[in-house]
């Protein structure tokens, strides 16, 4: 499948061998040197591919495989600059703005971006109804269209960590072009008992290139009018804490902790946890990835990490946040 570009418009021709996107759509851009094509995908999934308008073929592709958190859309999640009336989901991730950062910050690539959305809102109750088998054939279908990158990052947010859970059920070890795992205020489904942090610890080993982040903070206090917002046993923090403990069984973890970021460290810099203290007990779910939370877990342990931005800090995109 090829797109026609003419410069306002990208028409994408269906061919019979893609029978697993039944439909498919090209909107306007969000940014000039952008093109987002959108597909329908059985079994009721809406998916947009960003990619730069011009693609540089010298350059090898890198995939961000972006699982939607619970009551987003993909409009929202991409964010945009607010203006009066709008919804104000779409001020609390900005996922198009940090992904425009990070191509003008790994320019040596050329970087596609893919939000899933599933029809239910939800990737929890989506994986009720479905098998996880139809998530891996979900990011493989992701990566035929933009040019099979060797490298995709697997990446989520809230009930988002779920379609990443679901990809390592349906395998029985991550696939090598897996280069990083990320979690964002995620890690709700992980399971020990489920071969979860086998299966990671695992992935880790076998490649030098692979990493893993966590990005979570203290939810076991938090309230919403009045009530508890996590159960005894639920939560990020609760989460993180049995990742970390399975991984202190098996490695070295070092852990430090900065201002109020607690940082649990293993596998040479490769796996990273961090989890926001939350002194003042409040609820920093989306917080977390709205100060840039995408940007740090791409960029860690590289030449540009805490370069030009700050994880939990002002946004270092703001600049790159498009009016549409």
């Amino acid at each position: 499948m090829k797109p026609l570009i003419d410069g306002k418009s990208v028409t994408v021709f269906c061919c019979a061998f893609l029978f697993l996107f039944y439909s498919c759509s090209a909107v306007k851009n969000l940014a000039a040197n952008e093109m987002n094509v959108f597909y329908s995908f059985d079994p009721e999934i809406r998916i947009m591919v960003n990619s730069p308008k011009e693609i540089d073929q010298s350059k090898p592709p890198l995939l961000i495989v972006y699982a939607l958190p619970n009551g987003n859309t993909i409009e929202m999640t991409a964010g945009k600059k607010m203006k009066s009336g709008d919804d104000w989901h779409y001020d609390i991730q900005h996922i198009a703005a940090q992904t425009r950062f990070l191509r003008n910050t790994l320019k040596e690539y050329t970087i596609h971006i893919a939000y899933l959305e599933s029809a239910q809102k939800s990737w929890p109750s989506w994986r009720k109804k479905y098998n996880d088998g139809e998530i891996a054939r979900i990011v493989k279908k992701v990566r035929s269209q933009t040019g099979n990158p060797v490298s995709v990052i697997l990446s989520g947010h809230s009930g988002g960590g779920s379609f990443i859970t679901g990809f390592i059920n349906a395998y029985d070890t991550i696939p090598d072009y897996i280069s990083r795992i990320a979690y964002l205020d995620a890690n709700y489904s992980y399971d020990d008992s489920l071969g979860h942090g086998m299966k990671l610890l695992q992935w880790l080993r076998s490649d030098s290139t692979h990493h893993l982040s966590v990005l979570a903070y203290d939810d076991r206090e938090i309230s919403l009018n009045g009530k508890k917002v996590v159960s005894p046993t639920g939560g990020t923090y609760r989460a993180t804490q049995r990742m970390v403990k399975y991984f202190r069984e098996v490695t070295d973890i070092k852990s430090f902790q900065d201002s109020m970021i607690i940082e649990y460290e293993c596998w040479h810099h490769r796996s990273r946890f961090l989890v926001h203290s939350n002194p003042d007990t409040l609820i920093l779910h989306t917080v977390l990835v709205e100060k840039n939370g995408l940007i740090h877990s791409v960029l860690f342990n590289t030449v540009f990490e805490e370069r030009e931005y700050t994880f939990f800090g002002d946004r270092a995109y703001t600049n790159f946040i498009s009016g549409e």
